[in-house]
């Protein structure tokens, strides 16, 4: 039985993880009409990826739950290593007081449910048992084939996007490359509580190295909401290995569905051959064999069809980088379709999701294979650097076709275009009593101009750049100054808050009149200084079509 339209969209989002939960959420929230589709019948109780990185927490933070995920996460403080039981220099998690959130620990089935929340609030729920068959593109749009619990569905709609995970039947569907490999050893996780003596909110990763160096033996134990609870990694006993699965598309990655589940005695045995301290696993909620591949797409789209997380990119979970670089994949992408959807987006618009996201996946994969060989002490980073590169607050889109030319590269310090906006505190507003931060004046915004001078606002060049905005992304992009002085008694042209601690002045390292263009994700569009009227048209008309052109 094959159905009509069904409910219109604008986007299918295939695959309603973390990452789809994501993208369709941020859809919605824009007003864009769109359906979100998953071949299961039901959210999956299992804990899975479990690290949120402080970036992810950010992300959070635009969307409006950061809070509910605070209260459930359990603080990751560190890493507790330890190598033929020797006690190796640990890892600590500490960042830089302006970074507003930490690392975290949550179940995966915790970030679905909250991402489902966000997006039912919009009036949008997950169509459950659905599943993408096939597709074909146009000019104008996609025909999707679904099936469906009542049969098959026909479904037109202007864009797909592909959230549908390591055997992505979207990639496939665009004959997409994804090179790579797979490690040839089994792993088996399990969910369980542990009694030992380990110090709070610190993950544990326990090894043996043959005389040649080797490591033949592994347990990664990452802290999960609960008294001594864990979702543990280890290497399967040879009772439990199985044959490689005969996945049609060759890619060996995840979970084991037809594998024998290990049992609470094979954690034990773990435990008992490399724990640092005595220790007896208990109240095992859930376990499975998975195996790990490594493998990049060659674009992260063609057309009106994009991919997103597992359907991009698939590597080791060291660092819990997999789920949140795919969040990060899908908050770029969203805020882009919508623009495009709405006729607003610039030529090169959609064309920077893969410019700037596919770099990002290469080296998400280089890096984790090489840490799940080695473990994270083995990156030449300095320690400082190393903590900020796993949070996924040094990503950047330097070069990006749609950040700042660097034809002025201003002074050279500071954050610059394409470089993560950093947060930072003691605003003062007008009609406030507390101090703000900046990431208080950027939530439930899309582009923000934030105009920073040293004298009274005025009539001056920084007000003639607000009109720029006014006149060329009419409600595309808001403005407001950050002044070092504010006169908060007179009248204002546009929203004014004052620099009163200096945070903004040091953290952007500016002591001169510059303007900042801050993106939807919170990324740096440009950063103009001295700024011009000349100079932010041409990085507008980089993003956006100019107000009044044809489509």
């Amino acid at each position: 039985m094959v159905h009509g339209d069904g409910a219109a969209a604008d986007v299918l989002v295939a695959g309603a993880g973390p990452v789809g939960l994501t993208a369709a959420a941020e859809l919605r929230r824009r007003g864009v009409r769109c359906r979100i589709i998953d071949r299961l019948p039901a959210r999956l109780p299992f804990a899975k990826a479990v690290g949120i990185q402080p970036r992810t927490l950010e992300i959070w933070d635009r969307m409006g739950f950061v809070r509910a995920a605070l209260d459930l996460a359990v603080p990751l403080r560190g890493q507790l290593t330890y190598v033929n039981g020797a006690e190796q220099p640990p890892v600590r998690m500490q960042l830089p007081p302006e970074v507003p959130y930490g690392f975290a620990a949550l179940p995966q089935y915790e970030t679905e449910r909250l991402v489902e929340e966000c997006l039912a609030r919009f009036g949008t729920g997950i169509e459950r048992g659905t599943e993408l068959l096939s597709f074909a593109q146009d000019a104008d749009g996609v025909t999707c084939r679904l099936r469906t619990p009542a049969g098959e569905e026909e479904l037109r709609t202007r864009y797909l996007v592909g959230c549908d995970g390591a055997h992505s039947t979207v990639r496939k569907g665009l004959g997409l490359s994804f090179e790579g490999g797979a490690f040839p050893e089994e792993y088996m996780l399990a969910d369980v509580e542990v009694g030992w003596d380990l110090p709070y909110g610190y993950g544990v990763r326990a090894m043996h190295r043959t005389p040649e160096g080797a490591v033949d033996d592994v347990l990664v134990c990452i802290p999960l909401p609960g008294t001594g609870r864990y979702r543990m990694s280890m290497m399967v006993p040879p009772e439990l290995s199985a044959a490689a699965p005969a996945a049609g598309d060759g890619v060996a990655h995840g979970l084991e569905g037809g594998a024998r589940a290990p049992e609470l005695a094979h954690v034990q045995a773990v435990l008992d051959r490399l724990a640092p301290r005595p220790a007896t696993a208990s109240a095992m909620r859930w376990s499975s064999v998975f195996r790990i591949s490594h493998r990049l797409v060659d674009r992260y789209g063609e057309g009106r069809v994009f991919v997103a997380g597992d359907a991009a990119h698939i590597h080791p979970p060291t660092g819990a980088q997999g789920m949140n670089t795919g969040i990060q994949d899908a908050w770029n992408l969203a805020w882009k379709l919508a623009a495009a959807l709405e006729g607003a987006a610039g030529p090169d618009l959609l064309a920077s999701y893969d410019a700037e996201r596919r770099p990002v996946g290469e080296e998400v994969v280089g890096r984790t294979v090489r840490h799940a060989a080695e473990g994270v002490q083995a990156d030449p980073a300095d320690p400082a650097t190393l903590v900020l590169r796993e949070a996924q607050l040094l990503v950047g889109y330097r070069g990006s076709p749609i950040v700042q030319r660097p034809t002025r590269a201003g002074t050279g310090r500071g954050p610059q275009a394409g470089d993560r906006a950093p947060d930072c505190g003691g605003l003062a507003g007008r009609l406030t009593s507390y101090p703000l931060r900046l990431y208080d004046l950027l939530r439930g915004r899309e582009h923000l101009l934030v105009l920073y001078g040293t004298g009274p606002l005025g009539d001056g060049p920084l007000t003639e750049l607000a009109e720029v905005v006014r006149t060329f992304a009419p409600g595309r992009v808001e403005a407001c100054a950050v002044l070092a002085e504010a006169d908060t008694d007179g009248p204002a042209p546009l929203p004014v808050y004052r620099d009163a601690r200096g945070e903004f002045a040091r953290t952007y390292e500016v002591g001169e009149p510059t303007v900042f263009v801050v993106r939807p994700d919170g990324y740096l569009g440009a950063r103009l200084c001295p700024p011009t009227v000349q100079d932010l048209t041409a990085h507008l008309a980089q993003v956006f079509r100019a107000s009044g052109t044809p489509a």
